[in-house]
């Protein structure tokens, strides 16, 4: 497995970036590995909705990793696993949980610095020592910042730039292999912490931001799909569905 973590770990190229179309499942994850990928990535949103429950951790842990299972099953890719904010009350309870999924065959998890159902962000330091608790298993931890989360970039965004990057360096020192910033898409401030984040930069794939080549050009390492593809996927079958129970012929 370590040769699976390391494998992860060098797809992480600023200005190369890996990209992860999320899967939820293990027939979506056969589909992505036909497509080219190099690597596999759950989004959380999608595995949760796939079984009928929400995001927020509300999907079991124990099922999340049976889930994770199966997707192994299929592919012989690197695979990381979203793990919300670490299945744990304290960075004890998250280190057992990012274990299991290391057990579990998981190259990397994606982890947030903030907990379940919460809107504040933790404080640096102690999302520092949950991130220190998750890397501590050997697996590449995604360390996800969501300080742009609802934020007015226009107003704030030299601001936000500097708090996200004094959380990326508290976050590489506890051995964090990637920083995300999600809901981020103004290039201007993609690339100041592309620039000066030690830790190579994921971003969020967005309508409206920066295209794939313009996301490399910008420095970024990791271009996620999140929820995406599992609502497109949703919103396809629910139009196919009502032309077909409306009288008509589907398009496949």
């Amino acid at each position: 497995m370590s040769d699976k973590i390391a494998e992860f770990r060098a797809l992480h190229i600023p200005g190369d970036p890996l990209i992860l179309v999320n899967i939820w499942d293990a027939g979506s994850a056969k589909a992505v590995a036909a497509a080219g990928a190099r690597a596999i990535a759950t989004g959380s949103w999608g595995v949760a909705s796939a079984q009928g429950s929400s995001d927020g951790e509300n999907f079991p842990l124990a099922e999340a990793l049976a889930n994770l299972a199966r997707i192994l099953t299929v592919t012989d890719l690197p695979v990381t696993i979203d793990m919300e904010a670490g299945y744990g009350d304290d960075p004890a309870a998250v280190g057992a949980s990012v274990a299991q999924a290391r057990d579990a065959g998981a190259a990397g998890i994606n982890m947030e610095d903030r907990l379940p159902g919460q809107k504040e962000l933790l404080s640096p330091a102690e999302a520092a020592k949950r991130y220190r608790a998750a890397a501590d298993s050997g697996l590449f931890v995604n360390a996800r910042c969501d300080l742009f989360l609802g934020r007015d970039v226009a107003q704030d965004g030299d601001t936000l730039v500097a708090a996200t990057l004094e959380r990326a360096r508290a976050y590489a020192d506890a051995g964090a292999g990637s920083l995300f910033v999600p809901f981020l898409l103004d290039p201007k401030y993609i690339g100041a912490i592309c620039d000066a984040s030690p830790l190579p930069v994921n971003i969020l794939r967005g309508k409206g931001g920066p295209t794939h080549r313009e996301l490399a050009g910008l420095g970024v390492a990791r271009i996620s799909h999140g929820h995406q593809p599992w609502a497109a996927a949703m919103a396809w079958l629910t139009a196919q569905a009502t032309q077909v129970l409306g009288g008509g012929e589907p398009d496949y």
